[in-house]
């Protein structure tokens, strides 16, 4: 007998909350969830408007910058064309340790380094990471190059041992962000450089969830340069850094994309399996959009890769509609441009396989027309796309093609 709508329904909210169908229709029939800690885990699952809810989240009160409805809390009131405004920026750091920038700068540069000071850093840095996804790579490379400047420079001073082990961690995870953008942007020596960087920062702080991130921007350098198997030991050696980390779940992520490019389909539904099960066990992240975590949003995005490499182009439809859908806020812009691309050149590469090349090409040049982009994985991902027409000819899917040629040529 055919499942029923409701029932599908069910069983995909309960994939996205964690529940069982029986759970969620409690949830549906039965007295309205009273919990304000479920309420918010729910609310920020599903990416519900802040202007929607009734309740805030902690640390946070609607009032206090009243001029960004979508925001999830104080300082994520990033805009999706770039950085958040200076403005926003200082609103931030004086709600939560009662500076702004200018006095954040002035206590670094004189060294007055105190608790407000550290907690000033630790959000300036994790909002930088949070704008990873939809700011122009170029100006948050130079905003996040000018910070890590200040944090080498901080640490030359005198600090207490625990005042140099945050400096350190925030210095640690600014070298990840730069090395990334710069990778971005086709800079590959450069990025290797600042990652080593990263690393070394982080066995230097003692901090596992940095070294295992340097790890994984090693095997996610290797994917995009085709060179599948190395991907494998610099995912092993992240994870056996950072085993009860995040990171760890992106890094049997990568290894799931290696094995699938390698057409070893077990090892990749073992990786996805050991990806999935770790994922559950670790409590749903305070920023999801912060690029140095891993939800479930994300892990569906690293599921649709693999999918659409081994075939699976039913799983692979499913979840490229879902990542298209998790990467627009409420009121439809875009929040994650490069999922977006990504989903849009992996519904390309389904629309090819049934023989659909005009909706292929369409598709493919949605995703090369996007502002923000790896250009390395846009690149990997187009050639995938590229070899799925080529089935129909040379002249298949020709504005594609010129468009993507393009790309490729420029520098």
């Amino acid at each position: 007998m055919a499942e029923s709508l409701g029932s599908r329904r069910r069983k995909l909210l309960g994939r996205w909350l964690g529940l069982t169908q029986a759970q969620v229709s409690k949830l549906e029939n039965g007295k309205p969830e009273q919990n304000l800690e479920t309420l918010r885990r729910f609310a920020k699952i599903l990416h519900l408007p802040q202007h929607l809810l009734w309740f805030d989240f902690q640390g946070q009160s609607r009032l206090r910058i009243p001029h960004s409805s979508t925001n999830e809390k104080v300082y994520a009131g990033s805009r999706p064309s770039g950085l958040i405004t200076p403005q926003e920026r200082d609103e931030l750091l004086v709600v939560n340790t009662g500076m702004d920038t200018l006095e954040l700068l002035r206590r670094v540069r004189a060294s007055a380094i105190d608790s407000s000071t550290i907690d000033a850093l630790n959000i300036t840095v994790e909002q930088l990471g949070c704008d990873y996804p939809h700011a122009d790579a170029r100006e948050l490379m130079k905003t996040g190059k000018e910070w890590l400047g200040k944090m080498t420079e901080l640490l030359g001073n005198h600090l207490t041992l625990a005042q140099h082990r945050e400096v350190l961690q925030q210095a640690g995870m600014l070298a990840l962000l730069v090395g990334c953008l710069e990778y971005d942007l086709g800079d590959a020596r450069s990025a290797e450089a600042t990652r080593r960087m990263a690393l070394e920062l982080g066995k230097e702080a003692e901090d596992p969830g940095i070294v295992g991130w340097a790890h994984e921007m090693l095997a996610w350098f290797h994917l995009t340069a085709g060179n599948f198997r190395a991907v494998i030991p610099a995912a092993e050696a992240g994870a056996l850094a950072a085993p009860s980390h995040s990171v760890a779940v992106q890094l049997f992520g990568q290894q799931a994309k290696a094995y699938a490019r390698m057409g070893m389909a077990e090892e990749v539904h073992k990786a996805l399996d050991q990806g999935s099960a770790l994922l559950d066990r670790l409590p749903y992240p305070d920023r999801p959009d912060n690029h140095f975590v891993v939800d479930p949003d994300k892990w569906d995005f690293y599921a649709m890769d693999t999918y659409r490499i081994v075939g699976e182009d039913q799983l692979a439809q499913r979840n490229a509609e879902e990542v298209m859908r998790r990467s627009v806020n409420a009121e439809g812009v875009p929040v994650a441009p490069m999922r977006i691309a990504e989903a849009q050149l992996t519904l390309a590469v389904i629309a090819a396989r049934r023989g659909d090349v005009d909706e292929a090409s369409a598709l493919g040049i949605q995703a090369l027309q996007n502002g923000r982009r790896s250009r390395p994985t846009l690149l990997m991902v187009s050639n995938e796309l590229e070899h799925e027409l080529d089935t129909y000819g040379a002249g298949a899917g020709a504005d594609f093609r010129e468009l993507f040629t393009d790309i490729k040529r420029a520098q």
